[in-house]
């Protein structure tokens, strides 16, 4: 990641004809600065990635890719997934797709140890919707508390803004595809 934000900077600087050392100048650091963070062996502060965003006439999001992984990379192979978060009884959320700021859903794929339950890892508590899909064991859905039994091809979908739970009731482990509706800032 960080050597691909280098060459944005190095073909962003090369399209205005700007030398390192003339970049460098106008932001206020080394042309040896420049010359580590384009080759992929330093990180800049984001002030310093502010400054060269500016000086360049473009944004930080567009330097560090922000946008590319929707545009460039819709497919996200098994061997790229990433852990999203998990709890000490054995449930975690690995993420379905890449990250970018205008999604309007947030794929996970949810996987639980025998007698694991869903606390801390589906934390959304905010206003939205939520949809799971069993793929493989059964599972006890306690939502608003009120229980509800599903197992593998089975499909629930609730409001996010309830209290809600789900535990492996399975003789081994059991997964199921989350889909949420992501809370979406927006600017004031």
């Amino acid at each position: 990641m960080i050597d691909q934000m280098g060459s944005r900077i190095k073909k962003r600087r090369e399209s205005f004809g700007l030398q390192m050392k003339e970049l460098a100048k106008q932001i206020g650091v080394t042309s040896s600065l420049i010359s580590q963070i384009e080759s992929g062996k330093a990180f800049p502060s984001i002030v310093t990635l502010k400054k060269v965003a500016d000086a360049l006439h473009t944004t930080v999001g567009d330097l560090i890719g922000e946008n590319e992984n929707q545009i460039k990379k819709p497919l996200l192979k098994v061997e790229e997934r990433r852990l999203a978060k998990s709890n000490k009884k054995g449930t975690s959320a690995h993420l379905l797709s890449y990250h970018f700021p205008s999604k309007q859903i947030e794929p996970y794929l949810i996987h639980f140890d025998q007698g694991s339950d869903s606390k801390g890892v589906m934390t959304n508590k905010f206003p939205g919707q939520e949809f799971c899909f069993v793929l493989e064991g059964e599972f006890e859905a306690t939502i608003n508390r009120k229980k509800h039994h599903l197992e593998k091809g089975d499909s629930f979908y609730f409001d996010s803004s309830k209290p809600h739970i789900f535990k492996n009731i399975s003789k081994g482990e059991a997964e199921f595809i989350w889909v949420i509706t992501p809370l979406i800032k927006t600017e004031n």
